[in-house]
């Protein structure tokens, strides 16, 4: 897929819970026409679909992402979706879980504009989840994988998992960072990764490490939230020179837009 615009949006949320006493429709169709009408080149849903991973619960959220119209959608399994065995329903509703790649492009806009220069955007997600835990995992196994998921000659790397991979400021004792964080790390600086997609903890929030981006999207439609957290979605928008993060509260305000020079990414200007 080519977008013909001179930048690259992705809209990220995660954390539905359908069938949570807190689920709150209002919220989740506000998000989606929203998003909608961002018009989005990607949109990456992280995971956490489900309060308790029954296949109702599913069906329910199934008939709010086959709402958005963007043509590139991708969507994870959560902690949440894996417990009551819940991933066999997941796979038969949204396909492969365990991984995931996209390869996409953008550059020169519809009007000439941007620096006359196509890029190329590669997505690798991985199932983190352990069913039955709230822990999460990416696992030796995966590794190689992602070294050789992630080539040099690519522009920008994306990586997108459910957990979280480092601590998430309001959120409490940080017991369920993934089991092999450091070592997951070390991987996605060691390929040049640019931006890491996560949920799970209810906050927004962003990172810049290592030459990454670390940003995690709040619950977009419940009110399961932490202190004076509102529920909230996040836009990403990739400029040649600059990554913009802005978190969003559904039919709400901004309530953060942070932009970040690429002098957090290994590419020279």
């Amino acid at each position: 897929m080519t977008s013909d615009r001179g930048h690259f949006t992705i809209a990220q949320f995660s954390d539905i819970h359908c069938g949570d006493t807190r689920f709150d429709r209002e919220l989740m169709q506000a998000a989606l026409d929203e998003i909608n009408d961002l018009g989005p080149d990607l949109v990456v849903v992280a995971g956490d679909l489900t309060a308790d991973g029954y296949r109702e619960q599913f069906l329910e959220a199934r008939k709010y992402i086959d709402q958005l119209e963007c043509g590139q959608v991708l969507v994870m399994a959560g902690n949440h979706d894996c417990r009551n065995v819940g991933f066999l329903h997941f796979e038969d509703l949204f396909g492969e879980r365990r991984s995931k790649t996209l390869e996409l492009e953008f550059g020169v806009d519809r009007r000439g504009a941007g620096d006359g220069r196509q890029r190329r955007l590669k997505v690798l997600a991985l199932d983190s989840n352990k069913p039955d835990l709230n822990d999460g995992e990416v696992g030796r196994d995966h590794y190689g994988w992602i070294d050789e998921q992630f080539p040099e000659e690519e522009d920008y790397k994306i990586f997108v998992l459910h957990h979280h991979l480092v601590g998430i400021p309001g959120t409490g004792r940080e017991r369920n960072v993934v089991w092999d964080a450091g070592d997951v790390l070390e991987r996605l600086r060691a390929v040049g990764v640019d931006l890491v997609l996560c949920g799970h903890r209810h906050v927004p929030y962003t990172w810049p490490l290592a030459s990454m981006l670390i940003i995690s999207s709040g619950t977009v439609s419940t009110w399961r939230t932490r202190g004076f957290t509102q529920p909230s979605y996040n836009t990403i928008r990739i400029d040649p020179g600059q990554v913009v993060v802005t978190t969003r509260v559904p039919a709400g305000e901004v309530v953060r837009e942070e932009a970040f020079r690429r002098i957090h990414f290994r590419e020279a200007l």
